[in-house]
């Protein structure tokens, strides 16, 4: 019996205008863009703006749909991602090599797996700082921080209605509130 072969970055880079990604070795179709999850993705990128905004210390890069290259293997697409100007000081270009200090995805019915578990697994294995998963469906947000080796919940939430949630701190962006019911309903 012969041993699959692993896609690499080259074998996906010729699947050009295709939605797809590369994860653990085998290139993914990525599912349908959907009005929940691009009005989740286009809320959050909203409230994360005043740290784009920054220079230098505090300041970050956040991209949307943005495909991170860990290793040969591996290069999935993240919903949001984010890398500390401090780390990034010139503004990135092409795929990115470096690690992101944060990623955020957005499930998206049928691949929740993908977000849940096998993005998280690989995620805390490269040492992704902050890892945050949300769920359109439930209007639910589960923040993680990379605790030695190990991810840890340092926030998690279901949010009910457009005021419930009108400022929660939410590492790493704690020094500001973060509106989850505009994310959410708004």
């Amino acid at each position: 019996m012969e041993a699959a072969k692993l896609k690499t970055v080259d074998d996906l880079l010729i699947t050009q205008g295709e939605r797809v990604e590369l994860i653990s070795g085998e290139v993914v179709k990525r599912p349908m863009a959907r009005s929940e999850h691009a009005l989740v993705q286009a809320g959050l990128s909203d409230e994360v703006s005043p740290f784009k905004r920054k220079g230098g210390i505090g300041g970050w890069w956040i991209m949307t749909e943005i495909s991170v290259r860990y290793s040969e293997n591996h290069c999935p697409t993240h919903d949001l991602a984010g890398w500390r100007k401090e780390r990034l000081p010139a503004r990135p270009s092409g795929i990115m090599e470096l690690l992101p200090d944060w990623v955020c995805e957005i499930t998206s019915p049928g691949h929740e797996r993908k977000d849940l578990f096998t993005h998280f697994m690989a995620l805390q294995r490269y040492g992704v700082p902050f890892y945050w998963v949300i769920s359109p469906e439930d209007k639910t947000l589960i923040a993680y921080q990379l605790v030695g080796e190990h991810y840890h919940v340092v926030f998690s939430m279901e949010c009910t209605s457009l005021e419930q949630a009108n400022a929660v701190r939410i590492p790493p962006f704690e020094e500001s509130g973060i509106n989850l019911g505009y994310v959410f309903f708004g």
